[in-house]
């Protein structure tokens, strides 16, 4: 798979987004780096750690988080995707559910459209990023929690978003899909779809997961925010042995160190 420069090796794999939130009120970093001073140090300390991918969001997803508008949602995330891209090789990711994010992102020198409805929310995203030619990131996301069989319906959710995308033109080798963690589903569900993540790889696509310093591992370890760090670590290398590619991520350096280590003994 290519995303912007780079070619990245989606059989073998398996690489690092890094968050970077500019908003005031995202789950475990929001407003630490705001401002563009403080994001362009985060990028850099991210490129020094081993980040494959910086993810850049400008609106919170959290549990209850307040919707902005797309001019809003811009402001935020344009003015860092410039100075990214004029400082750093690194793919950078726009992470945003709205097509008019999407269009100045892209146009900004993003390379990868991170969405958290897998196309199902904005009518004009899927279009968008086909006549960009861009890979897409479809995530697993619904309006509820109703589910007959959770991992089939899960997939069947996905199939749908895969759908949207291979109607809109959306080449196959441009989609790359995730389940979801902390989305429209409970704790034991959260641990199950980590879990199973083969059943997902087995669609034939590349395999996202982000599972870091989530509720899945606050409530799984009785921890809060700034002492997850060890249990998205087991997330991430659980993820790589399921066959994650790519593992979306708060902690860069410990990450990155637990995977090539996981990764070594993986392939002897």
């Amino acid at each position: 798979m290519i995303i912007g420069r780079r070619e990245f090796d989606t059989v073998n794999g398996c690489y690092i987004m890094g968050i970077l939130n500019v908003t005031p009120d995202s789950f475990s970093d929001g407003g630490k780096w705001q401002t563009l001073d403080k994001a362009l140090y985060r990028a850099e300390e991210m490129v020094d750690e081993g980040v494959d991918i910086i993810d850049v969001g400008g609106e919170s997803t959290r549990p209850g988080y307040e919707s902005v508008t797309a001019q809003e949602e811009i402001e935020r995330t344009l003015p860092i995707i410039l100075a990214l891209r004029s400082r750093f090789d690194v793919p950078i990711s726009i992470d945003t559910s709205k097509s008019a994010v999407v269009e100045a992102a892209l146009s900004a020198g993003a390379d990868l459209v991170n969405d958290i409805w897998g196309l199902k929310n904005d009518p004009d995203m899927a279009a968008i990023i086909a006549r960009a030619s861009v890979p897409c990131c479809l995530m697993h996301n619904r309006q509820d929690m109703d589910y007959t069989d959770f991992m089939s319906d899960l997939i069947a959710d996905i199939e749908q978003s895969i759908y949207l995308a291979k109607q809109a033109g959306i080449a196959h080798d441009n989609i790359i899909v995730d389940p979801g963690i902390g989305f429209a589903k409970t704790h034991e569900m959260n641990l199950e779809a980590i879990n199973k993540l083969d059943i997902l790889k087995a669609l034939g696509y590349p395999v996202l997961l982000g599972a870091s310093r989530k509720r899945v591992v606050g409530l799984t370890l009785d921890l809060p925010l700034e002492e997850r760090v060890e249990g998205s670590i087991a997330a991430a290398i659980v993820g790589l042995m399921r066959g994650a590619n790519f593992v979306r991520v708060h902690d860069i350096k410990e990450t990155y160190r637990a995977i090539k280590m996981a990764q070594a003994i993986i392939q002897v």
